[in-house]
């Protein structure tokens, strides 16, 4: 499982809009700006993230996009007519904003020096370094608190580079002035609080643009120092995991350094208990390239290199897939469910950002069955587990109470223990909740029916090959898993061209067809524009493994519809500045 990540509640400052005069910082904040489309590819296998040699390291988040114009033309083509109008309207306002209007145009200006790919990162501020925020009086203290923004861009003709660096578009407020730091010369702007943007040329190889003196001087020292992005703890050893060929864009997420930014809030300040769990975690990063039919990530994530906490290589789903029918719309599985707990529990008590904390799960059970979660039931749910959702082929003239079954099924590793906890189950919906239990058959094999008083809930549980138990809550579909079917969610087009044959072996897996699943069921919000995106999805797969004792990998792939009849983006507005 992925180490939890913390939500980040950033402090909002005011800021004028931003002026960036050269192109390269328009390019970059515009892509940043649309985050949530970003990850998809480049031009050769990347095994590193761009500029990781410069980027500070104790960055919040770093993301590197490709500067390929076919690649994002290739972005364009997914999706349905609303969301490639959303993103093009995305697109074309970031494009005016921070190019046009400032007189640049990206083939004239920016194409033919910079490199395959831009980086862009977030530094932490500094109450992140502090043990408590301190309220902010000055201007001064503000500037120190803000969140810092540095931008890498490679230089493959430094000759132009040079040039544009020399003599900038002229500003719209402020003036260029000249300064050094360690021997590098900075261009950097006087402008009103917050358009102080600076830029220097490392080495004639790697343009840097921050969006504050304080931040152009914290990169040089990275960069000299080697205290960069690319020497933090296990990110050398772990991005190399995620190389893909033609990556879009790839990412890096600070796991402590968003905690201690939490913790620092003082609107929503994490227990000292929970930021010490998250100590144990350090990075999360992960590349997203684009292929014909969507977009695939592979993730990574691990441990603080001084973490005392170490992972369980332990990889042994892959079978549920094979147990369930081609028809069901979603299945999750996983290897271990003891341990999959006990990491939640580890990870989550006392959290208040968990989904629900362990010691309500752990009172609700006992409250509803009398029964100890960790005595009676994970003590012998120590293999492959899962959960589908399995629709029901309508019969005429039946009732339509449910339209599909919730199918629970986990390998028991003591089937004798398993079977007491059962038979005490059995009598606590007995006689605590009068539901009529009744021993039964499907297809020559005994199962146990469960039927509420008023016949309104229907479960069934059982066995499958000797040490699988399961349990079927809602519609009645248990004679598709019973006997196994011959065919298989596994042997779906659907199912192999969606979840990802890698890693392998695995110790989990998720797949959802979108399709008919929005089709057929109503779906809770839990987004903005979730019904837009859901429209635009054909299908979503995951497959996920422990890759050693210090780090987890995670494979996604979204497959995606495609806009017929692309248009072309609308043309630049002619620009409002021009050179000296």
């Amino acid at each position: 499982m992925a180490p939890p990540l913390v939500s980040v509640p950033m402090k909002k400052n005011k800021k004028p809009s931003l002026v960036l005069t050269l192109s390269a910082a328009g390019l970059l904040i515009g892509a940043g700006s649309i985050g949530y489309w970003l990850l998809s590819q480049r031009q050769t296998v990347s095994s590193e993230l761009v500029g990781a040699n410069i980027i500070p390291g104790d960055a919040l988040f770093a993301v590197s996009l490709t500067t390929d114009p076919q690649q994002w033309q290739k972005l364009r083509q997914f999706g349905t007519k609303e969301t490639q109008a959303e993103l093009d309207k995305n697109l074309v306002e970031l494009r005016d904003r921070f190019l046009t209007n400032n007189g640049y145009d990206f083939q004239k200006d920016v194409a033919p020096w910079v490199g395959d790919d831009v980086t862009i990162a977030f530094l932490a501020p500094d109450t992140a370094s502090k043990p408590a925020p301190k309220p902010v009086t000055t201007n001064e203290d503000a500037a120190n608190d803000q969140q810092s923004m540095v931008m890498v861009l490679p230089v493959k003709n430094p000759e132009i580079a040079k040039s544009i660096l020399a003599q900038p578009k002229t500003l719209k407020q402020g003036k260029w002035i000249d300064r050094t730091y360690q021997g590098i010369a900075i261009k950097q702007n006087q402008g009103q609080a917050g358009e102080n943007f600076s830029a220097a040329l490392l080495d004639g190889r790697f343009l840097v643009i921050t969006d504050s003196p304080k931040a152009t001087e914290r990169a040089i020292d990275a960069y000299k120092n080697k205290t960069s992005l690319a020497t933090t703890g296990g990110f050398g050893e772990n991005f190399p995991k995620i190389a893909n060929y033609q990556p879009f864009a790839q990412f890096y997420v600070n796991v402590p350094t968003a905690a201690k930014i939490a913790a620092a809030s003082p609107n929503r300040p994490l227990p000292a208990q929970v930021l010490a769990q998250l100590q144990n975690n350090q990075g999360l990063a992960g590349t997203m390239t684009l292929e014909p039919e969507g977009i695939r990530f592979k993730g990574v994530s691990w441990l603080n290199p001084n973490s005392q906490r170490v992972l369980a290589v332990e990889n042994k789903a892959g079978k549920m897939q094979s147990r369930v029918p081609a028809e069901t719309l979603m299945m999750l599985s996983g290897g271990n469910l003891q341990r999959l707990w006990g990491d939640y529990v580890l990870t989550s008590q006392g959290n208040p950002l968990s989904p629900i904390a362990p010691e309500q799960i752990r009172g609700g059970i006992k409250s509803l069955t009398n029964l100890d979660l960790d005595k009676d039931l994970l003590s012998w749910m120590k293999g492959e587990f899962s959960l589908s959702v399995i629709p029901t082929t309508p019969k005429q003239g039946s009732p339509d109470d449910f339209r599909a079954g919730l199918v629970f099924m986990v390998q028991g590793s003591n089937r004798q223990s398993a079977e007491a906890a059962i038979k005490q189950l059995d009598e606590v919906m007995r006689n605590q909740y009068q539901f009529q239990v009744q021993p039964g058959k499907v297809a020559a094999q005994p199962v146990v029916n469960w039927v509420s008083p008023y016949g309104t809930l229907t479960a069934t549980h059982g066995w499958l090959n000797g040490d699988v138990a399961f349990l079927v809550v809602g519609a009645p579909i248990t004679d598709k898993i019973v006997p196994q079917p011959n065919n298989t969610l596994a042997s779906t087009l659907p199912f192999q061209q969606t979840v990802p044959t890698e890693p392998n072996p695995t110790n989990g897996q998720f797949f959802l067809d979108v399709e008919r699943t929005v089709k057929n069921f109503p779906l809770p919000t839990l987004i903005p524009n979730q019904q837009t995106l859901l429209d635009a999805t054909r299908s979503i797969g995951m497959t996920s493994a422990v890759s050693d004792s210090r780090s987890n990998r995670y494979d996604f792939f979204i497959a995606l519809k495609k806009v017929r009849n692309l248009t072309a983006l609308p043309s630049p507005a002619t620009p409002s500045t021009t050179s000296p």
